[in-house]
Protein backbone atom coordinates (compact mmCIF):
# COMPACT_ATOMS: atom_id res chain seq x y z
CA UNK A 1 0.00 0.00 0.00
CA UNK A 2 2.61 2.28 1.34
CA UNK A 3 5.58 1.46 -1.63
CA UNK A 4 5.07 4.14 -3.97
CA UNK A 5 5.21 6.72 -0.88
CA UNK A 6 8.57 5.20 0.28
CA UNK A 7 10.37 5.17 -3.20
CA UNK A 8 9.32 8.78 -3.86
CA UNK A 9 10.20 9.69 -0.25
CA UNK A 10 13.74 8.15 -0.56
CA UNK A 11 14.31 10.03 -4.10
CA UNK A 12 12.89 13.52 -1.85
CA UNK A 13 15.80 12.54 0.18
CA UNK A 14 18.44 11.47 -2.17
CA UNK A 15 17.63 15.26 -4.01
CA UNK A 16 17.88 17.15 -0.51
CA UNK A 17 20.83 15.40 0.25
CA UNK A 18 22.89 16.66 -2.66
CA UNK A 19 21.15 20.24 -2.35
CA UNK A 20 22.68 19.75 1.30
CA UNK A 21 26.09 18.85 0.49
CA UNK A 22 26.23 20.96 -2.39
CA UNK A 23 24.72 24.17 -0.38
CA UNK A 24 27.82 23.54 2.50
CA UNK A 25 30.43 23.79 -0.09
CA UNK A 26 29.12 26.10 -1.71
CA UNK A 27 29.25 28.37 1.76
CA UNK A 28 32.63 27.34 2.50
CA UNK A 29 33.73 27.86 -0.91
CA UNK A 30 32.14 31.54 -1.27
CA UNK A 31 33.63 32.24 1.90
CA UNK A 32 37.08 31.83 0.95
CA UNK A 33 36.36 33.54 -2.35
CA UNK A 34 35.46 36.88 0.16
CA UNK A 35 38.59 36.55 1.96
CA UNK A 36 40.50 36.62 -1.42
CA UNK A 37 38.51 39.53 -2.59
CA UNK A 38 39.08 41.78 0.60
CA UNK A 39 42.84 40.91 0.54
CA UNK A 40 43.10 42.05 -3.24
CA UNK A 41 41.59 45.51 -2.36
CA UNK A 42 43.72 45.56 0.72
CA UNK A 43 46.71 45.42 -1.92
CA UNK A 44 45.36 47.61 -4.37
CA UNK A 45 45.63 50.21 -1.88
CA UNK A 46 48.84 49.35 -0.45
CA UNK A 47 50.29 49.98 -4.38
CA UNK A 48 50.74 46.00 -4.37
CA UNK A 49 49.81 45.11 -7.93
CA UNK A 50 50.98 41.71 -8.71
CA UNK A 51 49.90 40.14 -5.42
CA UNK A 52 45.77 42.18 -6.09
CA UNK A 53 45.98 40.46 -9.26
CA UNK A 54 46.70 36.87 -7.29
CA UNK A 55 43.86 36.80 -5.64
CA UNK A 56 41.56 38.22 -7.91
CA UNK A 57 42.28 35.39 -10.18
CA UNK A 58 42.13 32.76 -7.30
CA UNK A 59 38.82 33.92 -6.91
CA UNK A 60 37.37 34.37 -9.86
CA UNK A 61 38.60 30.13 -10.16
CA UNK A 62 36.75 29.94 -6.88
CA UNK A 63 33.75 31.52 -8.15
CA UNK A 64 33.66 29.69 -11.80
CA UNK A 65 33.72 26.47 -9.61
CA UNK A 66 30.90 27.02 -7.46
CA UNK A 67 29.08 28.69 -9.65
CA UNK A 68 29.13 24.98 -11.44
CA UNK A 69 28.11 23.47 -8.23
CA UNK A 70 25.37 25.96 -7.39
CA UNK A 71 23.63 25.18 -10.74
CA UNK A 72 19.68 26.31 -10.95
CA UNK A 73 19.02 25.89 -7.37
CA UNK A 74 21.70 27.47 -5.06
CA UNK A 75 23.23 30.37 -7.15
CA UNK A 76 21.35 32.77 -4.60
CA UNK A 77 24.47 31.75 -1.70
CA UNK A 78 26.85 33.30 -4.35
CA UNK A 79 25.91 36.67 -4.58
CA UNK A 80 27.86 37.81 -1.50
CA UNK A 81 31.00 36.92 -2.80
CA UNK A 82 30.34 37.66 -6.44
CA UNK A 83 29.46 40.64 -4.84
CA UNK A 84 32.81 41.21 -3.36
CA UNK A 85 34.73 39.82 -6.48
CA UNK A 86 32.32 42.66 -8.37
CA UNK A 87 34.31 45.28 -6.22
CA UNK A 88 37.82 44.05 -5.87
CA UNK A 89 37.98 43.76 -10.17
CA UNK A 90 35.96 47.13 -11.03
CA UNK A 91 38.38 49.03 -8.39
CA UNK A 92 40.86 47.50 -10.00
CA UNK A 93 40.19 48.44 -13.51
CA UNK A 94 40.07 51.95 -12.08
CA UNK A 95 43.02 51.97 -10.33
CA UNK A 96 44.51 51.04 -13.98
CA UNK A 97 42.47 53.69 -15.91
CA UNK A 98 40.81 51.13 -17.79
CA UNK A 99 37.16 50.48 -18.49
CA UNK A 100 35.04 49.19 -15.60
CA UNK A 101 33.49 45.49 -16.81
CA UNK A 102 30.73 44.45 -17.68
CA UNK A 103 28.05 42.37 -15.83
CA UNK A 104 28.94 39.65 -18.61
CA UNK A 105 32.44 39.15 -18.74
CA UNK A 106 32.87 39.30 -15.09
CA UNK A 107 29.96 36.36 -15.12
CA UNK A 108 28.09 37.40 -12.14
CA UNK A 109 24.11 37.40 -11.61
CA UNK A 110 22.93 41.25 -12.16
CA UNK A 111 21.98 41.54 -8.32
CA UNK A 112 26.08 40.70 -7.45
CA UNK A 113 27.11 43.32 -10.38
CA UNK A 114 24.84 46.10 -8.55
CA UNK A 115 25.82 45.54 -5.37
CA UNK A 116 29.37 45.64 -6.06
CA UNK A 117 29.56 48.49 -7.73
CA UNK A 118 28.02 50.61 -4.95
CA UNK A 119 30.37 48.98 -2.52
CA UNK A 120 33.33 50.26 -4.70
CA UNK A 121 32.02 53.77 -4.13
CA UNK A 122 33.43 53.47 -0.73
CA UNK A 123 36.44 52.23 -1.59
CA UNK A 124 37.11 55.38 -4.30
CA UNK A 125 36.62 57.57 -1.52
CA UNK A 126 39.34 55.92 0.05
CA UNK A 127 41.22 56.25 -2.43
CA UNK A 128 40.57 59.86 -2.95
CA UNK A 129 41.63 60.47 0.65
CA UNK A 130 44.82 58.90 0.28
CA UNK A 131 45.33 60.97 -2.76
CA UNK A 132 44.54 64.08 -1.13
CA UNK A 133 46.68 63.14 2.21
CA UNK A 134 49.62 62.85 -0.35
CA UNK A 135 49.20 65.30 -3.54
CA UNK A 136 46.78 67.45 -2.04
CA UNK A 137 43.20 68.57 -4.40
CA UNK A 138 44.89 67.72 -7.76
CA UNK A 139 43.97 64.71 -9.43
CA UNK A 140 41.04 63.65 -7.65
CA UNK A 141 38.07 65.37 -10.33
CA UNK A 142 38.08 62.35 -12.18
CA UNK A 143 37.50 59.99 -9.36
CA UNK A 144 35.07 61.88 -7.85
CA UNK A 145 33.28 62.32 -11.03
CA UNK A 146 33.29 58.26 -11.33
CA UNK A 147 31.61 58.09 -7.61
CA UNK A 148 28.57 60.11 -8.77
CA UNK A 149 28.42 59.06 -12.23
CA UNK A 150 27.90 55.46 -10.55
CA UNK A 151 25.64 56.43 -8.22
CA UNK A 152 23.52 58.52 -11.41
CA UNK A 153 23.41 55.42 -13.77
CA UNK A 154 21.84 52.43 -10.86
CA UNK A 155 19.73 55.07 -8.93
CA UNK A 156 16.81 54.17 -11.16
CA UNK A 157 16.93 50.86 -10.09
CA UNK A 158 15.97 51.71 -6.34
CA UNK A 159 11.96 51.18 -7.61
CA UNK A 160 13.43 47.23 -7.29
CA UNK A 161 14.02 47.40 -4.36
CA UNK A 162 11.83 44.73 -3.60
CA UNK A 163 13.29 42.68 -5.84
CA UNK A 164 16.87 43.21 -4.93
CA UNK A 165 16.35 43.59 -1.21
CA UNK A 166 19.16 46.20 0.45
CA UNK A 167 19.86 48.12 -2.80
CA UNK A 168 18.01 51.40 -1.18
CA UNK A 169 20.09 51.38 1.52
CA UNK A 170 23.07 50.89 -0.22
CA UNK A 171 22.02 53.97 -2.23
CA UNK A 172 21.62 55.92 0.35
CA UNK A 173 24.93 54.71 2.21
CA UNK A 174 26.36 55.56 -1.34
CA UNK A 175 24.70 59.27 -1.63
CA UNK A 176 26.17 60.13 1.92
CA UNK A 177 29.69 59.08 0.98
CA UNK A 178 29.64 60.93 -2.00
CA UNK A 179 28.28 64.19 -0.28
CA UNK A 180 31.34 63.38 1.95
CA UNK A 181 33.50 63.49 -0.20
CA UNK A 182 32.11 66.51 -1.83
CA UNK A 183 32.90 68.63 1.62
CA UNK A 184 36.08 66.88 2.18
CA UNK A 185 37.53 68.04 -1.02
CA UNK A 186 35.54 71.86 -0.57
CA UNK A 187 37.40 72.17 2.31
CA UNK A 188 40.41 71.24 1.31
CA UNK A 189 40.56 73.52 -2.03
CA UNK A 190 39.46 76.60 1.04
CA UNK A 191 42.58 75.26 2.98
CA UNK A 192 44.70 75.27 0.19
CA UNK A 193 43.55 78.70 -0.92
CA UNK A 194 44.24 79.79 2.40
CA UNK A 195 47.92 78.45 2.95
CA UNK A 196 48.62 80.34 -0.53
CA UNK A 197 47.41 83.31 0.38
CA UNK A 198 49.11 82.84 3.90
CA UNK A 199 52.32 82.16 1.96
CA UNK A 200 52.01 85.27 -0.13
CA UNK A 201 51.36 87.80 2.63
CA UNK A 202 54.39 86.37 4.18
CA UNK A 203 56.42 86.92 0.92
CA UNK A 204 55.30 90.53 1.09
CA UNK A 205 56.32 90.89 4.13
CA UNK A 206 59.80 89.36 3.67
CA UNK A 207 60.66 91.58 0.09
CA UNK A 208 59.52 94.80 2.33
CA UNK A 209 61.52 94.14 4.99
CA UNK A 210 64.11 93.77 2.73
CA UNK A 211 63.57 96.68 0.74
CA UNK A 212 63.27 98.17 3.71
CA UNK A 213 66.91 97.29 4.84
CA UNK A 214 68.46 98.16 1.45
CA UNK A 215 67.54 101.41 1.65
Amino acid sequence: MLSNVQVDVEKINRKFKDIEERRNAIIKGTRDATILCSKAIVSMHAHKKNESIEYIEKAKKLLQQFKELGKDDLQRYLYIAEQEFVEAYCLFSIIENSSIPSMKSLEVSDISYVMGLLDCIGEIKRMIIDKIRAEGTSNINTLFELMDKIYGIIYPLAVYDNLMPGLRKKLDVSRLLIENVRAIITEEKRRTIMIDKIDEFEKKIIRSSENANSR
